[in-house]
């Protein structure tokens, strides 16, 4: 009996300074809005620590491999004249902004590729999205067509690189189709797999509240599937670079992938490689778009702990 009279004098002294302070700030005690807060900074601390972790790994790599890089060269242990040089790269990529290329400016040739990549992203990401969630809701399409979409996907891209350089000539048209088709099938693929993922008891309960066809899609089918769409667009556009070069390569009166062309022709392997670090760039700023994309999408999507950055 004596050991609970000092736990009924602490709570009623607890009690006793929550209500005055209370009583002199008008309203609830601010102890657990202090509490709060300390909570909210030292995860934001933490979170912090993280990034910069994070930020000082991926410099120290850049750091040994470009160094490393420049050393080998320098010493002569790799032969740059064929595997190019850091300092060389970085020559040849200011002189290449500076006096241009034989067939306009530098920046000319990369507005000429980044049209092509992005508007092939653009049509290759609409029809992907629209095909894989039109058969992934319908079976009988998806058994009728799938055969001569398996067909189409087999064929090499290079193919049909140099079919859509025939049939439409160096101009924007082909290789806008080469990007677009890349992008199609990455991004088909994950979405058919991500409407065929969705919940079935979720689509039945909507049908039961009176949902018609349209709505299901909307309303559940395309969120449910979102998170596998957006996975596939941060690897689309790498492919859409990809076709857009691959075709210039082919045959085009402009571009990153004719500064390739001509840079392979008199062997300067600083040229080639100084034309990848800019599509390297370009895919760098492409990927903090789509993550910002990314978030603002799914920001109703409660986070988990498999949750990683998209590679």
């Amino acid at each position: 009996m004596n050991d609970q009279h000092p736990s009924a004098s602490g709570v009623a002294e607890n009690a006793v300074f929550e209500s005055s302070a209370a009583s002199m700030t008008g309203g609830p005690s601010p102890l657990p809005d202090l509490a709060a807060g300390t909570r909210t900074n030292l995860a934001s601390k933490l979170r912090w620590q993280g990034r910069f972790k994070v930020w000082g790994g991926q410099l120290l790599l850049a750091v040994v491999i470009i160094g490393g890089w420049q050393w080998f060269t320098a010493e002569h242990w790799v032969d740059p004249f064929t595997y190019g040089q850091p300092t060389g790269i970085v020559h040849r990529l200011y002189t290449l902004f500076r006096d241009g290329t034989a067939f306009g400016s530098y920046p000319e040739q990369i507005l000429v590729t980044l049209q092509e990549a992005v508007y092939g992203f653009l049509i290759g990401a609409a029809a992907g999205i629209l095909m894989g969630v039109s058969l992934g809701t319908n079976r009988y399409l998806s058994s009728v067509i799938s055969p001569y979409i398996k067909v189409v996907n087999a064929i090499p891209r290079i193919v049909l690189g140099s079919i859509f350089v025939v049939a439409f000539g160096f101009g924007i048209t082909g290789k806008m189709l080469l990007a677009a088709v890349l992008v199609f099938f990455v991004v088909f693929f994950n979405a058919f797999q991500g409407v065929r993922e969705v919940d079935p008891n979720v689509i039945a309960n909507a049908r039961v509240l009176g949902a018609k066809p349209l709505h299901i899609i909307r309303h559940v089918t395309l969120p449910s599937a979102m998170t596998w769409i957006i996975a596939s667009l941060h690897t689309a556009f790498g492919f859409a670079i990809v076709g857009a070069l691959v075709a210039e390569i082919l045959g085009s009166e402009k571009g990153l992938g004719l500064v390739i062309t001509t840079a392979q022709g008199t062997f300067d392997a600083d040229g080639v490689f100084a034309v990848m670090l800019t599509v390297a760039v370009i895919t760098l700023v492409a990927e903090f778009i789509l993550t910002r994309l990314e978030r603002r999408l799914l920001a109703w999507r409660p986070q988990s702990r498999s949750d990683a950055p998209a590679i």
